[in-house]
């Protein structure tokens, strides 16, 4: 935890040395507003949308091998949104270039690939869970197997 908070404060160190402290913390602000009033009812309504579609067809279980890769793809887009976003040629990219000397056009190839590996990662632990369920049979409810006790026992 201390390395974590010496991290940051040589990060923020770093960042408010140039003299751009109002340029940071509006940028703060900005995420803060854009994260609370945009994209949380957003990720919010459609997370309501995949849960209702899954008890429709009576497999809501099964909402959180969807659940992960787009929470976790989500994350990547959001931290890396500017250089995915320049990987067409844009400032971002080419500024990122000009100062890792590394390329920065690969950003939106590799934030699709990291993408399609998580959904089939999580397709293929949904197959053997379903394969190790149909092997073994269907599992009990959580009711079914817990013992009752008596009141007052």
């Amino acid at each position: 935890m201390l390395a974590s908070f010496a991290l940051t404060g040589y990060a923020g160190v770093r960042l408010l040395a140039g003299g751009q402290w109002p340029l940071v913390l509006a940028w703060f602000a900005g995420a803060a507003l854009l994260h609370d009033l945009v994209l949380l009812p957003l990720y919010a309504l459609a997370d309501r949308a995949l849960v209702r579609a899954a008890a429709a067809t009576g497999r809501r279980a099964r909402t959180a091998y969807v659940r992960v890769p787009a929470a976790l793809s989500g994350l990547l887009l959001l931290v890396w949104f500017p250089l995915i976003a320049g990987s067409a040629g844009g400032a971002s990219a080419a500024h990122y270039e000009a100062t890792t000397r590394l390329p920065g056009g690969v950003f939106l190839t590799r934030w699709l690939l990291v993408t399609a590996g998580l959904c089939a990662l999580s397709a293929l632990w949904l197959l053997g869970r379903t394969v190790q369920l149909r092997m073994c049979g269907t599992p009990r409810r959580r009711s079914e197997t817990k013992q009752r006790v008596a009141p007052g026992a």
